[in-house]
């Protein structure tokens, strides 16, 4: 019986600015980046042969340049994927109109408006905390974004792919390390205790199987432990 799979792939290595969450930063990849994305490639060679699977033709990308250029990278090394389609769905965490100003910067700007109480010292990395920002969002409202949309386009793909062959399809999604994490959370394949703890490794793929009942299991590819907890950077 053939399989429907979700490629999650994070972003490699890129250009940041300090000290800054890196939520909607423009900048594209650096070398590193550049280098482990190129890897990706044998590695999903790798996941396909073993899994006697067939790639969609897409790859689903965030908006974000380093996540397009990750995407097109694989897509230059992937014959069998023809386009890149990008969506705001993907991206990390909003943080609204105080996105890409430092840490302290933020944090200054929250102190000196006296509408505002402190934020918890863990609000980079606490899953509910919301910046009190136009337009800014929450982690866990982030993930239930991407869920969202993993769970719409993955839906799509005809059903026709499926039963005419026995071989799984994979579809590759592109885009942020928090936000995949938490979408996982959403879609029941990580419990919750478990995204402090837990990260995603530079371009290098996790498999989710998606079931006919619409549910998520993890199928391949693993998590990277988290050394600081604390930390919530993409």
């Amino acid at each position: 019986m053939s399989r429907l799979i979700a490629i999650l792939i994070r972003h490699g290595d890129y250009h940041q600015l300090s000290n800054t969450p890196s939520a909607l930063q423009p900048f594209g990849l650096n070398g590193n980046g550049r280098s482990q994305s190129a890897k990706a490639i044998e590695l999903l060679k790798q996941m396909q042969a073993s899994s006697n699977a067939i790639f969609h033709p897409v790859i689903d990308s965030s908006t974000l340049l380093r996540s397009w250029q990750t995407a097109d990278i694989i897509v230059h090394g992937l014959n069998a994927i023809d386009n890149i389609e990008v969506f705001d769905a993907l991206t990390e965490r909003g943080l609204g109109s105080v996105a890409n100003l430092t840490i302290e910067q933020i944090e200054n700007a929250i102190e000196q408006d006296p509408r505002f109480d402190s934020p918890p010292k863990d609000w980079k990395s606490n899953s509910y905390y919301c910046l009190p920002y136009q337009g800014a969002e929450s982690l866990i409202d982030a993930g239930k974004r991407v869920a969202d949309h993993l769970l719409k386009r993955m839906s799509a793909i005809d059903a026709r792919i499926l039963t005419s062959s026995e071989q799984d399809t994979f579809k590759i999604f592109v885009g942020h390390g928090a936000a995949f994490r938490h979408a996982a959370y959403h879609l029941g394949v990580m419990k919750f205790e478990e995204i402090a703890k837990l990260s995603m490794y530079y371009a290098q793929p996790l498999a989710l199987e998606m079931h006919k009942d619409g549910s998520f299991s993890h199928a391949a590819g693993e998590w990277k432990i988290r050394p600081d907890v604390d930390s919530q950077l993409d």
